[in-house]
């Protein structure tokens, strides 16, 4: 990972989707959601929304998070762009999720809601040079 300033846990990468007791359902929206992500933002990774990550110091120390608007899982998407926006190299590694035992998700309509039109004013953002 040393050769990395981000690496990237990544449930779609390698031509396979590695996750365990999803509903089909939830799986199709994470992988069409980070696809979607990825067609707007132009952000070069395929598991655009996990938040299975290690980020370096130097990334961290050069994000400004007070300037980060997201929330839910597009939080994660606006990290990375941000991130690979200022030149950090970005990695991504297989995973395999499985889904929790206990507890419950934080996917709702309100986050689903927020990030179909957040990629897009992440994506003009980045256009003008404002991001």
């Amino acid at each position: 990972a040393r050769e990395f300033d981000v690496v990237l846990g990544s449930r779609y990468v390698g031509g396979r989707v590695n996750v365990i007791n999803w509903p089909m359902n939830r799986l199709l929206i994470s992988y069409f959601g980070s696809w979607y992500a990825r067609f707007v933002t132009r952000l070069p990774v395929r598991d655009a929304t996990g938040g299975f990550n290690c980020w370096g110091r130097k990334v961290l120390e050069s994000l400004d998070f007070d300037r980060i608007e997201s929330n839910g899982y597009t939080f994660q998407i606006e990290l990375k762009l941000r991130a690979w926006r200022k030149g950090f190299t970005l990695m991504e590694v297989p995973i395999v999720f499985e889904e929790r035992e206990s507890g419950e998700s934080k996917m709702s309509k309100k986050i689903v809601r927020e990030a179909i039109w957040k990629v897009w004013k992440l994506r003009f953002l980045d256009l003008f040079g404002r991001l």
